[in-house]
């Protein structure tokens, strides 16, 4: 679904994406680990000693000291059950990060409504719930509305719409960034709602952040908020 005149070029992902916040998995664990390994070390020196100074004369109940045995057993196991949970996600963060580094200029596609116009071409794609008409409204970053159409578009989770920066009163209108905002009706003209998604090329990953931020257009987006990658010439 384009304008008459439209260009095809891929335009570039404005930033609109709150940032999410770091994990700190590796402070707890080493934490609980250390809080562990101490009761470890306490509960062997408390046993020890009970065992050097019982009476001979009424020796511990086998049956307390077996559970005192299963006891000890149970944190010896908790304390390599925590080593092997750190190094599982120090693989996860790895593999992460080397699947961050792979999304390194390629085209991304994330939600949003607000995108860069590029050598008169911006693209947004819409997800279109069912058989509808559409009314397009672009607005600049000011606010104001440069733009309006209305499209009949079928039912599609990734419905593109390129506009070529044509106002309706035939107005070039410069590139910078522009917001679309897309309402819908269907043939027994009830309300459609239409969300839009903008792409954009990753241009570098922050390896310092857990789970790794791509940059798209100077916003940041975790792995999960990476809708698809769009294949162009060049990939």
């Amino acid at each position: 679904m384009t304008t008459t005149n439209s260009a095809t070029a891929p335009s570039v992902v404005s930033g609109t994406t709150d940032l999410p916040k770091s994990s700190s998995n590796t402070s707890l664990g080493s934490n609980t680990g250390a809080t562990l390994a101490g009761n470890f070390q306490t509960f062997l020196t408390l046993l020890t000693t009970q065992l050097q100074n019982q009476n001979p004369l009424d020796p511990l109940d086998t049956n307390q000291f077996t559970q005192q045995l299963v006891q000890f057993a149970g944190v010896e196991q908790q304390l390599k059950t925590n080593d092997s949970l750190s190094q599982l996600v120090t693989l996860q963060q790895t593999t992460q990060a080397t699947q961050a580094l792979g999304f390194v200029g390629k085209t991304a596609l994330v939600d949003g409504t607000t995108g860069t116009m590029t050598n008169s071409s911006a693209t947004w794609h819409l997800n279109v719930p069912s058989d509808a008409t559409v009314d397009i409204t672009i607005a600049n970053a000011s606010g104001q509305t440069v733009f309006t159409g209305k499209y009949t578009a079928g039912a599609g989770t990734d419905v593109p719409f390129t506009w070529n920066g044509m106002g309706n009163d035939g107005t070039q209108w410069p590139d910078g960034k522009y917001t679309i905002s897309a309402t819908g009706k269907d043939v027994a003209n009830n309300n459609v709602g239409i969300a839009a998604q903008v792409q954009g090329t990753v241009s570098s990953v922050d390896l310092t952040q857990s789970p790794p931020l791509l940059t798209i257009d100077g916003a940041s987006y975790t792995l999960s908020q990476v809708k698809s990658i769009i294949a162009t010439a060049s990939n």
